[in-house]
């Protein structure tokens, strides 16, 4: 315990001042010498012992009747380690512009509202404490220190395991662990927001895993720089929230991971710049297995690494030309609508031909052949009312398939693909049934052939037996009772006859199989 005459002047004022919860302020006059850089070099009369104000916090001083008592200081320098580790805190703590000579450690620590804003701090151990109100570190720079309690690596930040009623508050706040955590939150429950608005740097890793954030994540604007050693700028896997806004301006140089978050409203990245990992070792977004109602991806420009969605479900999808790098991982990726460029209202027919042409060369953006993604467009497409869209998308899933096939399955498959379109292009046998029907009968028109048996059978006509021929079952009476001496007519009748085959047997299987898959 301290005695008064042991107090420094700045310390005796902050004493005083306590009990009414009164603001103290150790500014100086001239701006140039309040820069919270150059706290290390502020004189005695601008330092306050770090030891004065964990005493006040844990009870030295009774509160005054009528008044609520309060540690509010600004401009101070902040000498030696505030420990308040495992400490039940009955008071507000509110410091601002002040320069931190060692790290703050709440480890454990059940706190009212904690405000350090615009201060410079070598770190702030938090793990598994309780905060009851909110957590601003609005215009701070934070540094990294040694390794957490927590965590094997250098963090600026740690909140893991922590319980906070209110918010937590780092707009336009710095958190410098380059390599490392810059924010090590891993089972955060909030029932605020989380907000890094417009200005907030984080170099190192912003690490909220199994994190719950009721009250959304807010990084609109944010720059995340210097990612961990696995290549992320920012972890929210199998995190549980409302809302994760990641855009106007936001930029991470790192992946950003969402693998199976479940956000209950939307997810935004309108506007971000998702550059990837340096070097490109790694996804821009890794999303495997999230779940969200809406995921506006209409990024600024396209992400640098790939984007793998591979078992995400979303309610509705929008993206528009800039949003797909060259690798697209989507299989098994489900979405209700898309809200694309192309896709807004009541499309004409020609542009929801662009529109299937660009969504087939989004799905083809994938490694490798997968059906699902396929099938699920032309899902969204019937849906909509769009069959003939819906039958593009299937014929181009058949066309890929054929890739993977061996040759002979391959050349079966082109034969299938130029008679009838896999079955969702019928009309195309009427058109070979219509060429090859005008074929014979201009070639068969002009000449005579010979009776099978004198005097009988029907009279020879050019049509009827054209069409004898191509058709194989039944018969209509001409092509057994005529042939042709000329060699090169009674050949182009064998063609026909096999043509007829081919394609009634690719209608059969086209048909059957179109009816098959859906």
């Amino acid at each position: 315990m301290f005695s008064y005459d042991e107090l420094t002047s700045p310390e005796r004022e902050l004493w005083n001042a306590f009990p009414e919860g009164r603001a103290v302020s150790l500014r100086a006059d001239g701006p140039e010498d309040d820069r919270v850089v150059e706290g290390g070099r502020w004189g005695p009369e601008r330092t306050v012992r770090a030891s004065v104000i964990a005493a006040l916090m844990l009870g030295a001083r009774s509160g005054q009747p009528g008044a609520v008592p309060c540690l509010r200081l600004a401009g101070a320098r902040i000498a030696g380690p505030l420990d308040l580790a495992g400490a039940q805190l009955a008071y507000a703590l509110w410091l601002e512009e002040c320069w931190f000579e060692e790290a703050v450690n709440l480890l454990g620590a059940t706190t009212q509202t904690l405000v350090f804003k615009g201060c410079r701090v070598p770190g702030i151990e938090a793990g598994a404490a309780r905060i009851e109100g909110n957590l601003d570190l609005g215009r701070s720079i934070v540094e990294s220190g040694a390794p957490s309690h927590f965590h094997h690596r250098v963090t600026a930040l740690s909140l893991t395991n922590s319980r906070v009623t209110g918010g937590v508050i780092l707009n336009r706040a710095e958190l410098n662990a380059p390599g490392g955590w810059a924010l090590a939150g891993g089972g955060l429950v909030m029932e605020g927001g989380l907000f890094c608005r417009p200005g907030f740097v984080a170099r190192g890793e912003v690490r909220l895993p199994g994190a719950q954030l009721p009250g959304g994540l807010y990084m609109n604007g944010a720059r995340l720089e210097e990612p961990s050693p696995r290549g992320l700028a920012l972890n929210l896997e199998n995190c549980v929230t409302s809302t994760v806004v990641l855009s106007s301006g936001f930029v991470a140089n790192g992946t950003v991971e969402l693998r199976g978050a479940r956000i209950s409203a939307g997810l935004s990245l309108a506007g971000a710049v998702l550059n990837g990992p340096p070097g490109g070792n790694g996804p821009s977004l890794s999303a495997s297995l999230m779940q969200a109602v809406d995921f506006d991806f209409t990024l600024a420009r396209p992400p640098s690494g790939a984007v793998d969605l591979r078992g995400a479900q979303v309610s509705y999808l929008r993206d528009g030309e800039r949003s797909w790098p060259d690798v697209v991982e989507l299989d098994g990726f489900g979405y209700g609508a898309i809200r694309g460029d192309e896709a807004g209202g009541r499309p004409e027919a020609a542009g929801r031909r662009n529109s299937v042409a660009r969504r087939v060369a989004w799905i083809r953006r994938s490694p490798g052949y997968n059906p699902q993604p396929y099938e699920q467009l032309a899902s969204w497409y019937r849906k909509a009312g769009h069959d003939d869209e819906a039958r593009r998308v299937l014929l181009a899933r058949q066309r890929h398939r054929r890739r993977t096939l061996p040759p002979a399955a391959r050349a079966w498959g082109h034969l299938l693909d130029v008679t009838v379109g896999y079955g969702y292009r019928p009309w195309l046998a009427g058109v070979w049934l219509l060429a090859l029907t005008l074929l014979g009968t201009l070639s068969f028109g002009g000449h005579s052939p010979k009776p099978v048996q004198q005097g009988q059978g029907a009279p020879f006509q050019p049509l009827v037996y054209t069409l004898d021929l191509l058709i194989p079952i039944g018969g209509l009476g001409q092509r057994a009772a005529w042939y042709w001496p000329e060699e090169g007519l009674q050949w182009l009748a064998y063609l026909l006859i096999a043509f007829g085959w081919i394609l009634t047997t690719a209608v059969i299987a086209g048909v059957t199989r179109a009816l098959q898959k859906n």
